[in-house]
């Protein structure tokens, strides 16, 4: 069968022959064995309802043996044999254009080269499914070749339910992963209700089809980094020759050795799965592999006396690398951690003391010692880091609850009012204030042709407009757009495409708009050579409720609802998105996040001009209009500032309250 065939035949028609385990790629650690005997033939019933009844005698065993094996029931048989990767928008098989760059994203999302655990279908983040099985994937790519641009496709936590009737204006997917009851949505509920086969964690880009390999946190990484040293060092004082400390390799953290070098500092990151580490450094991400420490602490003192700009991963855990520098006494200028611990008892974070192979045997066989030994080691980092901090070392958190989950192991993490921690978020200290406020978040496009050629093409379109806008920007997004306007310059010669042709920019509502109807014309008139799928990151102005993240510098008590993120999904879905997708739990732990994404396919139409233009300004403006309405005074200027640009934008504005009112009151 050709490629086509095998898309448009969904769930095959004879039973393909049981595979070997794969052992070439890396797989998704073992998950806990939650369920009792009754929930465990309730996970085989639910998974054999995918298929005929004359196979069910021959899987029941097979998807028993895989729950107890792996935790979890993936359907192994049923991984497709064909390459996976993102091909050229015309070779999917499909009667919408639409639905073809979706099947593009999906495959994107699974291929070897950027999937953490490939044949679980895992994106990143340990745990973040684009499905929860094969057998889903097969029937989801089926509907979308079968779909019309009259017809609409909902997915329930990698479930496709169905194609339903709709409208050409309507999205054609509509996804939602782990929206759980909230009741039920601690840790153990996802491990017991994964395990049954009914929901997923979608991370934020993985479940909603829009992860673009590292390049996407390689961006991010690079503003953080870049505005963290311009925190700690003197004014006009370069990063040549200091360092960054951090940790973490694997799916998304891969990023940071590179957005180091972009920097050019002196990047070391520890990441404990040596696959992992020999993983990046093969594909460019970091420049030197090093397991051994005194050979760190030489190699990094020379770097630090040649000023070197270079990346180096130790293979090896974070937490002797802290203490070991701090003996050494090298001098770590900014520092950071980016494992997984939103995910930290199931192999998100590995605890000091212990190998990779040890703490993975302790995880499956001894979970709660597994627990211990986690928050031990969570500890001793943060011991660690609090001496280097007294020294000079500017520290934040990057997101991943690392602050949170030490706070919770009784670590000296808390500020003096017990309440705050003592180090910020860097969406408190950075891009909160910096960029989000001022509606500057992660705009990223795909070009469908899988051409380098368009890619380029796109860049230099988009560069084009950014340096427009810079004539004639405010005093308060100058640097914002310097920044972004150097990081597309140097974009193509940094290498940063994994799978997909992709890229992604900072930019404000109005750059997205300039730039999206750049791209809409330039299909139009044939400089572009196939339709331009955009879409962003969850962690951007409007799409996420993170109270230790996207909504960190909230500050009048509304950084724990999630109101904006959903109606920043409803607003997208009715003013032209292409697919809308909204989850539970992305990027700092299931029930910490409540985070909204979309996609949008740019074909050259004036019917994708239209929607680009009202989906686009609302997607951003959404969350300006929130962050305005917590008297964020960033936010309260972009605001004001776009009331005047745009006549029919009308929104509630805040009344400050004098301080000495409050105070005499409460005397």
């Amino acid at each position: 069968m050709t490629f086509q065939e095998q898309i448009a035949q969904g769930i095959p028609t004879a039973l393909p022959p049981k595979p070997e385990y794969g052992k070439a790629v890396s797989h998704a650690p073992k998950r806990k064995d939650i369920l009792q005997t009754d929930e465990k033939k309730l996970a085989v019933r639910n998974a054999l309802r995918y298929f005929p009844a004359a196979w069910h005698e021959e899987l029941a065993s097979e998807f028993l043996e895989e729950l107890n094996n792996y935790g979890r029931i993936y359907m192994y048989r049923f991984r497709p044999k064909y390459a996976m990767y993102a091909r050229p928008i015309s070779e999917y098989p499909a009667k919408s254009k639409q639905a073809a760059a979706i099947m593009l994203m999906i495959q994107n999302n699974l291929d070897p080269a950027i999937a953490q655990h490939p044949h679980e279908l895992i994106t990143y983040g340990g745990n973040g499914a684009v499905f929860q099985n094969w057998a889903q994937y097969l029937l989801t790519m089926q509907y979308l070749s079968d779909m019309t641009d009259e017809q609409t496709l909902h997915v329930y936590s990698g479930h496709p339910m169905g194609l339903f009737p709709s409208s050409k204006e309507a999205p054609r997917l509509v996804v939602t992963n782990g929206m759980m009851i909230p009741n039920y949505s601690k840790p153990d509920d996802w491990e017991r209700y994964n395990a049954l086969g009914v929901t997923q964690y979608g991370q934020m880009t993985a479940g909603s089809y829009m992860y673009i390999g590292p390049q996407g946190i390689v961006h991010g990484t690079t503003i953080t980094v870049m505005n963290a040293f311009r925190k700690q060092l003197p004014e006009n004082e370069s990063p040549h020759g200091k360092i960054f400390l951090t940790s973490g390799l694997g799916g998304m953290s891969g990023a940071q050795p590179k957005a180091g070098n972009i920097v050019e500092c002196i990047t070391v990151c520890a990441e404990v799965n040596p696959a992992a580490a020999h993983k990046r450094h093969e594909q460019g991400w970091v420049d030197l592999l090093i397991e051994d420490m005194p050979e760190l602490i030489n190699r990094v003192n020379q770097a630090v006396k040649q000023q070197e700009v270079i990346s180096i991963a130790y293979i090896g855990n974070v937490v002797d690398v802290w203490e070991a520098f701090w003996d050494a006494h090298i001098q770590v200028s900014v520092g950071s951690d980016q494992t997984s611990l939103h995910n930290p008892w199931a192999g998100g974070y590995y605890p000091a003391g212990f190998s990779f192979e040890e703490s993975n045997k302790l995880l499956t066989e001894q979970p709660e010692v597994f627990k211990e030994v986690v928050q031990r080691s969570l500890i001793r980092q943060v011991d660690a880091i609090n001496k280097h901090v007294s020294r000079g070392t500017y520290f934040f958190d990057y997101g991943n609850a690392f602050l949170l989950e030490s706070s919770r192991a009784g670590a000296e993490v808390m500020a003096a009012d017990n309440i705050n921690f003592r180090y910020p978020s860097y969406v408190q200290d950075i891009l909160g204030p910096m960029c989000f406020d001022y509606g500057f978040g992660p705009f990223r496009w795909v070009c469908t042709s899988g051409l380098a050629s368009d890619l380029h093409e796109t860049d230099t379109i988009a560069m084009e407009v950014l340096e427009a806008l810079l004539a004639s920007a405010y005093p308060e997004i100058e640097q914002q757009l310097q920044d972004n306007i150097q990081w597309i310059r140097q974009a193509e010669a940094n290498q940063l495409v994994v799978g997909s042709q992709a890229r992604i920019l900072y930019a404000d509502a109005l750059g997205r708009i300039r730039i999206a109807k750049a791209f809409n014309k330039a299909i139009r008139d044939g400089q572009l050579t196939a339709p331009v799928v955009l879409g962003r990151d969850h962690h951007d102005v409007s799409g996420t409720d993170s109270p230790y993240r996207e909504t960190s510098n909230i500050y009048d008590g509304s950084q724990f609802t999630a109101d904006m993120a959903i109606h920043n999904v409803i607003g997208d879905s009715f003013r032209g998105a292409t697919w809308v997708s909204i989850h539970n739990g992305g990027g700092v732990g299931w029930g910490e996040v409540i985070n909204g994404g979309f996609g949008m396919v740019l074909d050259g139409s004036a019917e994708a001009d239209r929607k680009l233009e009202s989906m686009l300004f609302y997607d951003v403006n959404n969350g300006i209009a929130r962050r305005s309405w917590a008297r964020n005074k960033e936010a309260r200027q972009a605001i004001e500032m776009e009331l005047n640009r745009t006549s029919s934008l009308k929104v509630t504005l805040a009344n400050e309250v004098d301080d000495h009112i409050l105070n005499h009151i409460f005397q």
